[in-house]
């Protein structure tokens, strides 16, 4: 993967980005009842990407062979969770042996706290090609820009 250099300036913006963002383990209860989540370890764990662009923030995981209908996503109090679940390939072979078995099958849950104001309104999700990007936009009102507010009659 070709990834751009680090600079002094994207340095300073690393670090920035070190708060933005810190992993739960511990989640609230009611968000643990919504998901039908267990509080016990996931039986695998995607690998995440956290990307923080001027306008939101972007959270991508690979879930290959995970199809759209096992996957739940809920922003709730500054947490996203993204639940779901792996389930094994089909073996055509009944009587097979596995020599090697590195891919991880089973139930996931990552959970993301975020600081800032995020618009869960305007939150995107996508899936494709194994790939599932979730994009939460900042509020304009809370990035320090100008809003203009219009005079009715």
């Amino acid at each position: 993967m070709n990834r751009a250099p680090i600079t002094a300036g994207s340095a300073a913006r690393i670090d920035h980005m070190g708060r933005v963002y810190v992993e739960r383990r511990d989640l609230p209860a009611e968000l643990l009842r919504l998901l039908d989540v267990r509080p016990a370890p996931a039986d695998c764990t995607p690998p995440l990407d956290i990307i923080e662009t001027e306008t939101g923030m972007e959270a991508v995981l690979d879930v290959p062979g995970v199809p759209e209908a096992s996957i739940e996503i809920v922003f709730s109090g500054n947490v996203l969770v993204i639940a779901g679940q792996k389930l094994p390939a089909a073996c055509d072979h009944r009587d097979a042996a596995f020599h090697v078995a590195e891919r991880a099958f089973g139930r996931f849950t990552r959970a993301i706290s975020v600081e800032g104001a995020f618009d869960a309104g305007r939150a995107t999700a996508s899936l494709a090609n194994g790939e599932l990007r979730v994009v939460l936009p900042r509020l304009d009102e809370r990035r320090g820009g100008p809003i203009r507010i219009p005079i009715t009659r």
